[in-house]
């Protein structure tokens, strides 16, 4: 009996909590507490060795090898971590990068010579880009990305997704039983 009457009364409540009306956050004006700017180049300047010292680890018959069909091999994840900071350089004021091209970017290569090459060129391509904005410039609205999104927001944006594929690299080098060489680094010196 008590099922009938709350499921009874179930349409009741909805209507009451769809008939509210939710308020956004007020804007926050407070100014930030630390600059975007320096962090962001900071952490792309450490992904950057991560990326190439792991790509660097692997040994070269992995660069093709995949956890499963459909997802991204060792190779297409560098190249789509250089890709993204290639394709997104522009949106900071500079050219494009001399001779790149993104389309079939990410399949263009196994060679783990030059992945290595294109993540240490793409790296410090996106880096110079960022270092030459003012963070006035950072305030500039990009209207492909929305009506509110800054060259500020496409910086976390690289920045974030940078941090997401490593962790995609890293959980691929553990599932072959490669430890990352700057985890390693940091095991053989506790060792000591």
């Amino acid at each position: 009996m008590f099922r009938l009457k709350y499921f009874a009364a179930l349409p009741l409540l909805m209507g009451v909590l769809a008939a509210q009306t939710i308020t956004p956050p007020s804007p926050d004006k407070t100014p930030p507490g630390y600059d975007l700017k320096p962090q962001a180049l900071q952490d792309l300047q450490v992904l950057q060795q991560h990326f190439a010292s792991l790509a660097a680890a692997l040994p070269d018959d992995l660069y093709k090898w995949r956890p499963s069909d459909g997802v991204r091999s060792f190779s297409e994840v560098f190249l789509h971590v250089a890709l993204m900071n290639y394709t997104f350089a522009p949106y900071f004021g500079v050219a494009p990068a001399p001779g790149f091209v993104a389309e079939g970017f990410e399949k263009s290569t196994t060679d783990k010579a030059k992945i290595v090459a294109e993540i240490n060129r793409s790296f410090d391509y996106v880096r110079a880009a960022i270092d030459k904005r003012s963070n006035k410039e950072l305030q500039t609205i990009v209207p492909k990305f929305g009506p509110d999104a800054s060259e500020g927001d496409l910086v976390f944006l690289v920045v974030s997704d940078d941090h997401e594929h490593m962790g995609q690299a890293v959980a691929y080098a553990r599932m072959k039983g490669i430890v990352p060489p700057w985890t390693a680094a940091v095991q053989k010196a506790a060792s000591k």
